[in-house]
């Protein structure tokens, strides 16, 4: 019997590994957009106080891999000095049946979150906008910080937290990390942080429906990563940001039963699903003085996982 391979998040560090899982992820979607690549629903269990135990398996029979992460999300965990979502990530060979790698499964979350909204704004973004408000301050605002910073010329970054010391950990995070020179700046507001950036992403725990961003404060032609919220209601920007926007959502239906932003748009008719753009056949950057702004609103999909998962293991060139 061989034994899988042991993935741990050492192992998936590094701007080169996370390139190859936005590759894979761009790939992904486009099967998934055209059909070729079969989407499945993540089962979620709550169990109290906010508690989740998430399963999510997934085939990308193009690249003859099958995965299952399972997951759990805590939100009382960061205050005992716990990850917020922890887990166990089991990647597949489809041919043989044989497991060929356990992945940890919080890193592997991580990544492909950052790595997915990285794509996003490489689609979508000014590509030599330089300017990025992070709202939020956790393990997945670093995620999306580090893979927006892989595909802009970042040199300014404005992060806003519930807590002035997280906020602070990130900006030190932020500086001590950065491959070229970066300002980085603490704010006491969203407002602050938000108001003027080219790119604007959020990534917070709200179970809120008050959206953290409104829509007065984004500039014309900014893009929005909007990743964060704790269950298919929550809001972390004005749904008020749609209308007339360019909407990006990773799948129509899954945006519809997972997007809080998504649902409150179309209920108040400020945007129809026919106004949603897939990533996987995004129209791709624009040009011009009067851009469109941008917002990418990510649910995550149990197919993300999986083509992380298998571009990881190839990166890192373990043998079959």
């Amino acid at each position: 019997m061989t034994c899988p391979a042991l993935i741990g998040a050492r192992d998936m560090a590094g701007t080169s590994v996370l390139m190859r899982v936005m590759d894979a992820l761009a790939e992904a979607f486009a099967g998934l957009s055209a059909g070729s690549v079969p989407s499945r629903g993540r089962t979620v269990i709550e169990h109290g106080a906010g508690r989740q135990l998430v399963v999510g398996p997934a085939l990308w029979e193009q690249r003859g891999v099958g995965c299952v992460k399972i997951t759990t999300l805590t939100p009382g965990n960061p205050g005992r000095g716990l990850p917020l979502i922890d887990g166990v990530a089991v990647l597949t060979d489809l041919a043989t049946g044989r497991i060929m790698a356990l992945l940890d499964g919080a890193e592997l979350t991580a990544i492909r979150t950052g790595a997915v909204a990285g794509l996003a704004t490489r689609l979508c973004a000014s590509e030599d906008a330089s300017d990025l408000a992070i709202v939020g301050a956790g393990v997945q605002a670093r995620a999306v910080a580090r893979a927006v910073r892989a595909v802009l010329p970042i040199r300014s970054v404005r992060v806003v937290s519930r807590t002035r010391a997280s906020a602070e950990a990130f900006a030190e995070w932020m500086t001590g990390t950065a491959e070229r020179p970066v300002k980085v700046t603490v704010c006491d507001t969203v407002r602050d942080a938000v108001t003027d950036a080219e790119v604007i992403c959020t990534a917070t725990a709200t179970d809120g429906r008050r959206p953290l961003v409104l829509a007065g404060w984004v500039t014309q032609g900014a893009h929005l990563n909007v990743i964060g919220g704790t269950h298919e209601n929550a809001i972390e920007v004005d749904p008020a940001l749609l209308a007339g926007a360019l909407v990006v959502v990773e799948e129509r239906a899954a945006a519809l039963a997972e997007a809080g932003e998504i649902r409150a748009a179309i209920a108040a008719g400020l945007t129809g699903l026919d106004q949603l753009h897939e990533l996987g056949a995004v129209p791709g950057r624009q040009a011009g003085a009067r851009r469109l702004t941008s917002v990418f609103r990510s649910v995550g999909m149990a197919v993300e996982d999986t083509a992380a998962a298998a571009a990881i293991f190839e990166a890192l060139g373990i043998p079959d």
